[in-house]
């Protein structure tokens, strides 16, 4: 397996816990002939300069950028390097298991699976609040679209490369990078599985992960779904309308005895124009996703 995985690792102010997660990952990496990115997303303390003197061989390296650009826009850096046939994420703060590595790589190789997810089980989530918060996010998700994983939100994923490279045009730089590039997966009928893995509790600091990353997810989700199957979106927001419309209008004509209500006739018309607007987006949607098969 020496030559074909690449780990990814992406930094932001993370000069608290590096020394004592960085050079243990880099051995590991080193032991199975793995090389290892690390992509420092415009930190501000000293987390780039702590890594650059790690680096003395070619299996080691580490790629800055001047100024933040999201979890997201780190792994995409990080990925747009790899030249080996998969590649893996993890996070840098100590709370995945580097032996998962090893299990979950394997494990793709069996399956021969495109992307591979690390399932972290009901005690992944350090709070109450965050649980509830991405079990919201997966019922959304899974309202919207068939979701043949539980774990969305992991940053422990394996993918294959050459399919991360490609879908990297629709995915966010943001945190909900993770999420979206599964669903992309998905929706192109990819071989998507699950592996369980183990999480420990951060080493040092805390999490950058708050409300408005939960809410700046849902939106990108929402959008991502309107790229691939507009129509999942817009159907029943125009039957939600028309027969809201005919509804009112049968209990006006019955109950009342007058002619056709206005209110009646508006709802079933925005109905109508809600399902042109879905058969247009539809069409839009088609010649986008030939992009992605070029």
């Amino acid at each position: 397996m020496q030559g074909m995985l690449t780990i990814i690792v992406p930094v932001y102010n993370e000069a608290k816990v590096l020394p004592e997660v960085a050079p243990g990952m880099i051995s590991y990496c080193r032991q199975h002939g793995w090389p290892v990115i690390f992509v420092d997303d415009g930190s501000r303390d000293a987390s780039g300069s702590y890594l650059d003197a790690l680096v003395d061989t070619s299996a080691v390296a580490v790629l800055h950028h001047k100024v933040n650009r999201g979890y997201g826009g780190a792994l995409k850096t990080g990925l747009l390097q790899v030249n080996t046939p998969y590649c893996l994420t993890m996070d840098a703060d100590g709370q995945h298991d580097l032996q998962d590595v090893e299990k979950v790589f394997r494990f793709a190789l069996e399956k021969d699976a495109d992307l591979v997810v690390g399932h972290r089980g009901p005690g992944g989530d350090v709070s109450l609040y965050r649980s509830i918060g991405k079990w919201l996010i997966r019922a959304f998700t899974r309202w919207l679209m068939h979701l043949p994983i539980h774990d969305l939100n992991s940053g422990f994923k394996l993918y294959r490369t050459d399919l991360a490279k490609k879908y990297l045009r629709v995915c966010p730089n943001s945190m909900s990078f993770s999420d979206i590039i599964t669903l992309v997966f998905i929706n192109q009928g990819n071989l998507i599985l699950e592996h369980p893995i183990t999480v420990q509790p951060r080493k040092a600091g805390k999490s950058t992960i708050n409300t408005y990353t939960a809410f700046e997810t849902i939106l990108e989700i929402l959008n991502i779904i309107l790229l691939f199957n507009p129509l999942r979106v817009f159907l029943p927001v125009s039957l939600l309308f028309v027969i809201f419309g005919l509804a009112w209008g049968t209990y006006v004509q019955l109950t009342v005895g007058r002619g056709v209500s206005v209110a009646a006739m508006l709802a079933v018309v925005t109905g109508l124009i809600f399902f042109v607007l879905g058969l247009l987006a539809n069409q839009i949607s088609a010649m986008r996703m030939e992009s992605l098969h070029d």
